[in-house]
């Protein structure tokens, strides 16, 4: 069945107004008439399961009827993610929020190299995602933030993966003791709980006075993805698939 996201308040008997945009997604590229049912939700009141009541041109109504599922919220996992191209960082949102993240937070670094960005896009990317993937809620897409700027305000509480790629000894395996860090799922055979990040650095790696700094930080827990060398989508996509296998709602 069809979802949508909507901003309002959900409740049963609720008579909501459809943007253009929405009315037209529904009926033009859906193909809904009057009177077919879809599921809506909002990130704070569950799934409900409405009627499409009213469409026309300048937008459309929703009856809601009944609750189908009761609010829930996936791990608290951030995404951490360095500037990289348009269209790599657009399949990077889409996939984190298949995957259960609940915020993106950008940055730029030393090496970031990128085209200008639009986070209301970003943002209705993950929305489009949310709502094919059957979660409750659409993360968060914050606005770029220099690294040491993130990092100066870090909540202590929460532990971050710090996907370390450089290697210092690139002839050896995993880059040395001294170079890469412990395999991912190493370094994440830990008990569960407390907020998690992921952070990846862009297309030219992190600086070395970049990987310093974050290695010498309470909360940082430096992970290499193994030995090759990763783009930064793979890389993304690779170290949420192991923290949800190994800590998150992917766990039996």
């Amino acid at each position: 069945m069809i979802r949508l996201f909507v901003p309002e308040p959900l409740a049963g008997g609720a008579d909501l107004a459809l943007s253009v945009e929405q009315t037209h997604y529904l009926v033009n590229v859906m193909r809904l008439q009057p009177g077919a049912e879809l599921l809506v939700f909002n990130g704070r009141d569950g799934e409900w399961r409405a009627v499409l009541a009213q469409a026309g041109k300048r937008g459309g109504r929703l009856a809601v009827a009944a609750r189908t599922r009761p609010q829930q919220l996936p791990p608290d996992l951030d995404l951490v993610m360095a500037l990289v191209k348009r269209a790599r960082l657009e399949t990077i949102v889409e996939k984190a929020a298949e995957l259960g993240v609940r915020r993106v937070r950008l940055i730029t670094t030393r090496r970031t190299n990128a085209d200008h960005i639009k986070v209301a896009r970003l943002q209705a990317i993950a929305t489009e995602a949310a709502e094919q993937t059957g979660r409750l809620d659409v993360p968060e897409i914050c606005e770029p933030v220099a690294l040491d700027r993130l990092l100066d305000g870090w909540d202590a509480d929460r532990a971050l993966m710090f996907c370390d790629e450089a290697g210092d000894a690139p002839d050896q395996p995993w880059g040395g003791d001294t170079g890469r860090a412990q395999p991912a799922l190493a370094a994440l055979a830990a008990p569960p709980g407390g907020p998690w990040a992921v952070l990846i650095g862009p297309e030219g790696g992190f600086a070395p006075e970049e990987r310093t700094r974050l290695r010498g930080l309470p909360f940082v827990t430096p992970t290499t993805l193994g030995p090759r060398i990763l783009r930064a989508d793979t890389a993304a996509i690779s170290a949420l698939t192991l923290w949800q296998a190994a800590l998150g709602d992917w766990r039996p």
